[in-house]
């Protein structure tokens, strides 16, 4: 039987350029993760993995009564998150951040109405467990929202065969880290197995070609963005040489530059309650 496998780091780092990225990174898809979310009754909501509190002031600004409690395991982060969240006038008053392991939270039974994860469960090397401390902590009724990736969806036109080659580096690079870069098709299982109700999943998908010319380059500028912040992890890892990286860039100028340019990615939303 193989050895469990431990997290022992963040894929992308902990630098300020990665914490820029990840703010442009939540304006990039608010409107796909937060379309819709069932958090209009929810007074008290928890947010596992809120990073530097990206969509900690979204969700603040869609939901006008709502008090967050953001968690992360990154004080670095954190303290980035309050300093950003000091900057919005919406979010005065209106959150607490908290470090910690959100394998064991240190909140009480039936503390939240609501919870939030996005971009934490490919990062952590048991997300069950994760989900069940989430379910222990929510009250009867709660809702919860969980957004993730599956990066076996990844495609572009022209075709790009180094970009292709870090692509699979940085999946299996995730991997040994204690994460799982396709955790995103598994958030039904994951949510059904341990408790909760009325799991539903959805496919937000991202198909860019020449029907949106704009959108597809902004969209190309953040995912190279995305893959570049991964670079110096992969580099020193030997994941990967630089002429890969080289490669990846001069491609990615080339994709950007074709008129027929075609960009496809999927990520899985599921919503749950507890019963």
């Amino acid at each position: 039987m193989d050895a469990p496998r431990k997290t022992s780091g963040y894929l992308h780092g902990y630098t300020r350029e990665e914490q820029d990225r990840l703010m442009r990174q939540a304006r990039q898809l608010e409107p796909a993760i937060h379309d819709r979310l069932p958090f209009r009754r929810a007074r008290n909501l928890l947010e596992v993995g809120c990073g530097v509190g990206a969509q900690t002031s979204i969700l603040l600004r869609y939901f006008p009564e709502l008090h967050v409690t953001g968690f992360d395991r990154s004080a670095d982060n954190l303290e980035r998150a309050r300093d950003n969240l000091s900057r919005c006038a919406w979010a005065t008053g209106r959150f607490d951040l908290v470090e910690g392991d959100a394998g064991t939270l240190p909140f009480e039974a039936s503390s939240f109405d609501g919870a939030f994860l996005c971009w934490i469960l490919e990062h952590v090397d048991d997300p069950m467990r994760v989900l069940s401390e989430v379910r222990r902590v929510l009250r009867t009724g709660a809702p919860i929202v969980a957004n993730e990736v599956l990066n076996a969806t990844f495609f572009i036109d022209p075709y790009s065969p180094c970009t292709l080659d870090f692509w699979r580096a940085f999946n299996d690079h995730q991997y040994d880290l204690g994460g799982d870069p396709f955790v995103g098709a598994k958030l039904g299982n994951l949510l059904q197995a341990v408790g909760y109700r009325d799991v539903t999943t959805e496919v937000k998908t991202f198909h860019l070609d020449n029907r949106a010319p704009g959108d597809r380059a902004e969209f190309l500028a953040y995912w190279t963005d995305l893959l570049l912040s991964a670079a110096p992890g992969l580099l020193d890892a030997k994941r990967i040489a630089a002429e890969t990286v080289d490669g990846m860039k001069t491609e990615l100028a080339r994709v950007g530059r074709d008129p027929n340019a075609v960009f496809f990615y999927s990520f899985v939303q599921a919503r749950a309650r507890v019963w």
